[in-house]
């Protein structure tokens, strides 16, 4: 691998892609864990993703793609590949029309809500609080308070692993409960358009404040996590399934039930990668001993 990952950073010197070897990946995730990716790619252009994407491919790699990592925990081995971020350097957000925006996939999807606010356009309420970028808010169909992606998104433009532009539209991005065509398609999502609704600035502010509240009151936000770390079950709600059955603080290493929010797994301390998967699986098999559903998690394993 050593020899493949030297070419691919001698590819990123011809495009003029920043790259960093053996970045460690605790930097780059909500959970401020893992350990080094062989290589960290910070492309600023498209058609840097374009040259990146099959140079990669050509030369058997794996590559993985972060946007800014809170849904995602990494092995403490670090991850053997590449890593390519689509950052806040990929940000771009427009007004297209009196009820349409674009938006770059390395966009906040705060920064989004807050411009959507600005412009007095309102159907994002529900995102605000949601942490990660915009287009790790389409992968998973981000969702809570009762809306998801899948109510605004128009369109989806990306670059396929051969390197082409395309865009999805409507039913062809698969959205469904924290699903999209992204999860399989092995495309890099570049930026997205949105159908909102005009509304009075301070109504939308009044509605985003009071789920920034909400969230602070009921979340463990002051702890690392990567948010939810189990998926709704059917007829029921994970949180609810593991605090009935008493696993709130529940602990391995540093790796914690939230006392706050059951459904948070949090990093108390320094809690290692181990200790989190240790954690998740004596969780779903608590569950499913007391229950009879088993719980599946939410939360993606990079390594």
């Amino acid at each position: 691998m050593t020899g493949k990952i030297a070419r691919l950073a001698e590819k990123c010197k011809e495009l003029g892609c920043e790259y960093r070897l053996q970045e460690p990946m605790r930097l780059h995730t909500s959970f401020k864990i893992g350990g080094p990716a062989d290589i960290f790619l910070l492309p600023e252009r498209p058609e840097q993703i374009a040259a990146l994407l099959p140079f990669a491919q050509e030369l058997n790699i794996p590559l993985h793609l972060l946007g800014c990592g809170s849904n995602v925990l990494v092995s403490d081995a670090g991850i053997r590949g590449a890593v390519l971020a689509i950052s806040g350097r990929l940000s771009k957000i427009e007004r297209l029309s009196p009820q349409k925006i674009f938006c770059a996939a390395g966009a906040g999807l705060m920064q989004l809500c807050r411009f959507a606010q600005s412009e007095g356009l309102g159907g994002l309420e529900f995102a605000y609080g949601i942490p990660g970028s915009v287009g790790g808010a389409i992968f998973m169909n981000a969702g809570a308070y009762g809306g998801e992606m899948k109510d605004i998104l128009l369109s989806v433009s990306h670059i396929t692993a051969d390197g082409k532009l395309d865009t999805l539209y409507g039913d062809a991005l698969k959205l469904s409960y924290r699903h999209s065509a992204y999860m399989e398609n092995g495309c890099c999502i570049l930026s997205a358009e949105f159908a909102l609704q005009q509304a009075e600035p301070d109504t939308i502010r009044a509605q985003m404040d009071e789920l920034k509240k909400r969230r602070k009151e009921k979340q463990p936000l002051e702890y690392p996590s990567a948010g939810s770390t189990f998926k709704r079950p059917k007829g029921a709600y994970a949180s609810a399934l593991i605090d009935q059955c008493g696993l709130k603080g529940l602990r391995i290493g540093d790796a914690v039930v939230s006392e706050k929010h059951a459904g948070f797994i949090i990093n108390a301390g320094s809690a290692s990668c181990a200790d989190v998967c240790a954690l998740i699986d004596e969780v779903k098999q608590r569950v499913l001993s007391q229950t009879g559903i088993t719980l599946e998690c939410e939360v993606r394993l990079l390594s």
